[in-house]
This record gives structure tokens, C-alpha cells and sequence, in this order.
């Protein structure tokens, strides 16, 4: 059996110093975001801190991270980061795939995968270079990390999916069927058949959609909507779930759920996979981080 962490958006906090003129871009309205909201309790650095404890305590094979992992893209905010992916474990177990505020303003994306190269490249790509989508290779799965991440305009936070990597994605999943691994997917933005809001959909969903439909995979992981989903599209011969995870650093309330993380038992081999989903997090303010729910995502089983 093989055990696969899922993690995302952690906006971790808090904000660095800010100059002036890094704050005469679209990086404004996230500095306002953050004073007026995450930064005052909508989210918190303990609450992730527990999670991570509780991820680590469970001892996972491997972990993916699905973006969002800084705030604003500010300079200062990358050793940070990197440093947080490296308490998740080594670069080889941890996978990350970025998030739109990774890519907050124009060349912070590249930044971004310089600074964190070593969770965000494939098995075979060269030095520090990452070609989206990468491929890794562990025990059973073949992991598969797409970005969707882009600078935008401010109010925006749209993601892409463009025809290049739509052609990479097509030939390493059916590569890694013929191997017979497990494919899981990794974006930020979902490749929702209903849309969150236009502000922050992904442009080239369908084009996605028709990708795993045409050439299958076994589990798609995203961040981006802050919420505990599973959403089934339609696959070569059988269903993919299409999985979110609320935020990592989610202040949970009186009445209202927390952060939260994922953990999924593969079992199995080719044509007859097993897949289990725990669910762990705060239910609410008092409740400390518990296991939610489990359900078994195998496609027979959920139909």
C-alpha cells in the first residue's frame, strides 16, 4: 500500500517587511487582503503548524502540494517557503505544484520554481529546470504535477491550461499507464465541469477534461476553492475523482470547519486499483484536528 499526502494553500504568514515600490503592482490588494483578513485571524501559523505535526505523525510515503504556498510572490517570502515544503520532507517526497499567488506578479512564477526546484522538477529534467507537466516516479504512482499558475490583472486570479502542456500531459499518462502506475495529477486550479467564480476559473478546463478523458488517470488533486470536494470526470473506461482540501492554515470557527489535509491509501495494481480518502482536520473551534471522514473513491464503489 501506498500512502499520499495532500496539502494545499497554506498563504503562509506572516508577511515579511514590505518596501513601497514592491507594493506598486497588483501586490497591493494582497497586502490589503491579508491586514484586513487572513492576516487578523482568517488564517494562522499555529493552526498550520498542528497540521503539519499531524501529516508528519501519520508518516506518509509521499506529499503533494497543490499551491498557494506564499502570499503576495515577494522575494522575501521564497527561503520562507522553501524552508516549510522542507519540514514536509525531503525534496524527492514532497511534490509541489504552484498556485496564482505564486505567481502573483510578472517573473515571481520563475522565481518561485528556482527557489523550490527541488519539489517542483520531474526525475529526469536537467540542473534547475522544470518542464510543466513533471513526472515522478515513486513505488507505484507516477506523480504528475501541471501548473496552472499566471501573473493577472488585479481582481483576477484565473489560472491556464494551454495546448503545450495539454500535448506532455497526453503522453505522460498514457507512458505511465503502459508501465502500469498509478496516475495522480497535481494542479491548483480544478478542471471543474461548474466553475467557482469567473474570476478565478481555469481557462482551458475543457481542454484538461478532454485530456483525462482521452487518456485517463486514477486521481486529480487540487487547491485554489479552499474547499473539501470530490468531483468525478469522466475517464478512459472508468471515473477520475477530482479532489480539493480546504486551506492548511484555515482559522476554523465556532461553527465553521478549519484546515485540513488528505491522506489516500492506494492499493492494488492495474485495472483493479483501490483508493481510500481520510479526511483530517478541524471540524470546528474546539474539536482540535480529528479524522473527518474516509470514503473509498474506487469508481465501483462510488457509483
Amino acid at each position: 500500500m501506498f500512502r499520499l499526502a495532500h496539502v494545499s494553500d497554506p498563504h503562509l504568514g506572516p508577511l515579511p517587511d514590505v518596501r513601497l515600490r514592491e507594493l506598486m503592482s497588483k501586490r497591493v490588494l494582497g497586502w490589503i487582503n491579508w491586514r484586513l483578513n487572513r492576516g487578523r485571524g482568517g488564517m494562522r501559523p499555529a493552526v498550520l503548524d498542528d497540521l503539519v505535526a499531524d501529516l508528519r505523525a501519520h508518516a506518509p510515503d509521499h506529499v503533494a502540494v497543490t499551491g498557494d504556498i506564499v502570499n503576495i510572490a515577494l522575494d522575501a517570502e521564497l527561503e520562507p517557503a522553501r524552508r516549510w515544503l522542507a519540514s514536509l520532507g525531503a525534496g524527492r517526497d514532497v511534490s509541489a505544484v504552484p498556485g496564482n499567488h505564486d505567481a502573483y506578479v510578472p517573473g515571481a512564477l520563475k522565481r518561485a520554481g528556482e527557489a523550490w526546484s527541488a519539489f517542483m522538477k520531474g526525475d529526469e529534467d536537467p540542473g534547475e529546470t522544470t518542464r510543466w507537466p513533471f513526472l515522478r516516479r515513486r513505488g507505484p504512482v507516477a506523480v504528475i504535477g501541471v501548473s496552472s499558475a499566471e501573473a493577472t490583472a488585479p481582481f483576477m486570479a484565473t489560472g491556464r491550461f494551454e495546448p503545450g502542456q495539454a500535448l506532455r500531459l497526453a503522453d505522460l499518462l498514457d507512458h505511465t499507464a503502459r508501465e502500469g502506475l498509478y496516475r495522480v495529477v497535481l494542479i491548483h486550479h480544478p478542471p471543474a465541469k461548474k466553475p467557482i467564480h469567473w474570476a478565478g476559473r481555469l481557462i482551458g478546463a475543457e481542454r484538461l477534461r478532454e485530456v483525462i478523458q482521452t487518456h485517463g488517470a486514477e486521481l486529480m488533486l487540487h487547491g485554489h476553492t479552499h474547499r473539501s470536494t470530490v468531483e468525478w470526470l469522466d475517464g478512459r473506461g472508468r471515473p477520475v475523482p477530482l479532489v480539493g482540501v480546504p486551506s492548511a492554515s484555515r482559522n476554523p470557527g465556532p461553527d465553521r470547519r478549519g484546515a485540513g489535509w488528505n491522506l489516500f491509501e492506494i492499493d492494488g495494481g492495474p485495472g483493479r486499483w483501490r483508493t481510500l480518502r481520510i479526511e483530517r482536520g478541524f471540524r470546528d473551534a474546539g474539536s482540535g484536528l480529528v479524522e473527518i471522514a474516509r470514503a473509498d473513491l474506487t469508481p465501483e464503489a462510488a457509483s
